[in-house]
């Protein structure tokens, strides 16, 4: 699976870009990249990059994120150390970006340098299975909507259509066809499908491009 230099993460509150950013970055470290991954979501701090801190240290994997994430304070603020994952260009870049258009907009202010650098991709997360999200065209608009407010236009589609640990084999192969819908109403690919790591080997060779992904932990 090729990867840009930069990679974004973003979509639906709960359509789970956290977890597909720390199971991406874990997977470019497998094959021998220097990866660094930021979390900029400074609107929803439930799921926090920070909960796998633990699993990417011992990756060799550098996180930037609010001092304040896993805390009482939801303070809507930005490490300075997100200039340095710009700067730094021989490293992987992963960025988790915030739900909906008030969280892209975290994005906006890097934006300018990031379209410069133009070695990047932006990966709206799809899931069906969210209430906003049950069909490609409310997708759609939400897709719109945050390119609106960060001012970078998305290159892929993911689709991470679940209902955690309750997802079925079926629930997969159910969700391909809005996938695809959504693929033909942007004009974009579908670059992957996650599934957990259980379901992998029943789904190969009936969907395309799967990923598998561990599901994150939530620190309490």
């Amino acid at each position: 699976m090729q990867s840009k230099r930069m990679t974004l993460f973003a979509g639906h509150y709960g359509s789970g870009k956290t977890n597909i950013a720390v199971n991406y970055a874990l997977y470019l470290k497998s094959l021998g990249e220097n990866v660094v991954i930021a979390d900029l979501d400074i609107v929803n701090p439930y799921f926090r990059t920070r909960d796998s801190l633990e699993e990417l240290n011992n990756a060799g994997i550098r996180l930037i994120s609010s001092a304040f994430a896993n805390s009482n304070v939801d303070l809507p603020a930005l490490p300075q150390d997100v200039y340095s994952l710009l700067d730094k260009r021989e490293e992987k870049a992963i960025m988790d970006i915030g739900g909906d258009d008030r969280g892209a907009y975290a994005l906006g202010r890097y934006a300018d340098a990031i379209k410069e650098e133009n070695d990047y991709e932006m990966l709206f997360v799809f899931n069906k299975y969210r209430p906003l999200t049950p069909d490609a065209e409310s997708a759609y608009e939400i897709m719109q909507e945050i390119e609106a407010a960060c001012k970078v236009k998305f290159t892929a589609i993911v689709n991470n259509s679940n209902l955690g640990e309750l997802t079925t084999e079926e629930d997969v192969i159910n969700s391909v066809d809005s996938a695809e819908k959504l693929s033909e109403l942007t004009g974009l690919p579908v670059k992957m499908t996650t599934v957990t790591e259980k379901l992998v080997n029943n789904l190969n060779g009936k969907v395309e491009n799967l990923f598998p992904l561990t599901l994150q932990k939530k620190i309490i």
